[in-house]
C-alpha cells in the first residue's frame, strides 16, 4: 500500500468555488501521474434522485476523474435538513459517524497516491455532530487548502479565523473569484499581510463569469420555469434581487446591479418595468403563476431580457434561485477544465498537489 497524501479543500463561505477547485486539483495531480481519489464526507449540495437524496459533487468527481467508487463511499454522511434536525434531537451518534467516514476513506485511499477531500458548505458546517472541517482534517490526517473570496480587506478576518482553527494543518490559501477592482489591494496588501502572519498563499484566481454564475437557460431549467419571451438565455446571472418595493425605488435599486435576476410577483407591473429599464438585469423571475401584461412582454422582447414564470410563491422562488446561483457552474467537466487552466496560470499547482 502506498503512503497516501490527503488534502482537504475547505472554504470561508458557501459558493466559494470549492468543488471546481477540489476536482480540478485532483485532475491536475492525475496529470502528474499520481493515482487520485475523491471524497466529500458531508453531502451538502443535495438533490432528490430516484428516491435517494444525493449530492451532485461526488457524481461530477466520479465522471471527471474516472473513478469507480460508489456514491455512498464518496459521501458517507448526507448532511440534509432532516439529518441536522435529528442530530440536534440526539438521534445521531457522532462517534459512529466518524467511524463510518474513516472506514469509507480507508477503502477509497487504498493504493491511491493522493486523496482530495471536499469540505461541506463552509469550514464550520457539521458542528452539530462534531464534524466541522477542522474535525474531519484531524480524523483523516489531512493537510488543508482554504478557498476564500476577496472584495475588501475586511474579508481577511474570515481567513484569519479559519487559519487559527486549522492551525498547523493549514497548508495555505487560494483566493478565488477576485475582481479587477480588488486585485491590486489583495496583491499589494492582503497577501503580504497574511504571509507576515505565517499563512502561505498559493495564488489568486480572477473572477470569471463562466464559473461564477449560471446562464439564464440553466436557471430556467433548474427552476422548471416557463420562458415567456424569445430573449437570449446565454446571459450569465451571478446574483438575484427581490423586487418588493415601489417602482421608483426599485429602479434606483436595480440600476446598481450587474448580471442579476430580479424576482418579483407576476402581478407587479411597476417593478417589472423598472427591472427592464436597468441594463444589469439579465432576466425576470415572475412568481405566483401570474402572466405579465403584453406591454411588459413587449418591453422585455425589445430589451432582449428573458422573462421566466414559476408557479411558486416569492419566498420559495428566492430559496430556489439562491440555491442555483450559489451552486455556480460546478456541474460539468468543462467547468473543471477551465478551473484547472486558471490554477495552472495563477497558482502554485506543484505546491498544491
Amino acid at each position: 500500500m502506498t503512503d497516501t497524501t490527503t488534502t482537504l479543500v475547505t472554504a470561508t463561505g458557501e459558493g466559494a468555488g470549492k468543488t471546481a477547485i477540489t476536482v480540478a486539483l485532483a485532475r491536475l495531480a492525475a496529470d502528474r501521474d499520481r493515482s487520485v481519489g475523491y471524497m466529500k464526507p458531508k453531502g451538502t449540495r443535495l438533490q432528490s434522485n430516484v428516491g435517494k437524496t444525493l449530492d451532485r459533487d461526488p457524481m461530477l468527481a466520479r465522471e471527471v476523474l474516472g473513478l469507480d467508487a460508489e456514491i455512498h463511499q464518496m459521501e458517507p454522511v448526507v448532511y440534509s435538513p432532516t439529518f441536522i434536525e435529528g442530530a440536534v434531537r440526539g438521534t445521531e451518534d457522532p462517534g459512529a459517524l466518524r467511524e463510518r467516514i474513516r472506514e469509507e476513506f480507508d477503502g477509497l485511499a487504498a493504493n491511491r497516491d493522493h486523496v482530495f477531500v471536499e469540505g461541506g458548505g463552509d469550514w464550520t458546517t457539521g458542528g452539530v455532530v462534531d464534524l466541522t472541517d477542522v474535525d474531519v482534517a484531524e480524523l483523516l490526517d489531512a493537510r488543508v487548502v482554504l478557498v476564500a473570496d476577496y472584495e475588501t480587506p475586511g474579508d481577511l478576518d474570515a481567513v484569519l479565523a479559519a487559519a487559527d482553527a486549522f492551525g498547523d494543518r493549514l497548508a495555505g490559501v487560494v483566493f478565488n473569484k477576485v475582481g479587477d477592482a480588488a486585485f491590486d489591494s489583495l496583491d499589494h496588501d492582503g497577501i503580504p499581510f497574511l504571509e507576515s502572519r505565517g499563512i502561505p498563499v498559493f495564488g489568486a484566481l480572477p473572477h470569471e463569469k463562466e464559473l461564477a454564475g449560471v446562464t439564464v437557460a440553466d436557471l430556467a431549467d433548474e427552476l422548471g420555469a416557463e420562458l415567456l419571451t424569445d430573449g437570449s438565455t446565454d446571459a450569465f446571472v451571478e446574483r438575484f434581487l427581490v423586487g418588493a418595493m415601489g417602482g421608483d425605488e426599485a429602479l434606483r435599486h436595480f440600476r446598481r446591479a450587474r448580471d442579476a435576476a430580479v424576482i418579483t410577483g407576476g402581478d407587479r407591473a411597476d417593478v417589472q418595468a423598472a427591472a427592464l429599464d436597468a441594463s444589469g438585469v439579465k432576466c425576470l423571475v415572475l412568481t405566483g403563476g401570474h402572466r405579465p401584461s403584453s406591454a411588459v412582454l413587449g418591453r422585455a422582447a425589445e430589451a432582449g431580457t428573458a422573462v421566466l414564470a414559476v408557479n411558486t410563491d416569492t419566498a420559495t422562488a428566492i430559496d430556489r434561485v439562491e440555491a442555483v446561483i450559489s451552486g455556480g457552474r460546478t456541474r460539468d467537466a468543462r467547468t473543471v477544465e477551465r478551473m484547472a487552466e486558471l490554477l495552472e496560470a495563477h497558482a502554485d499547482v506543484d505546491a498544491l498537489v
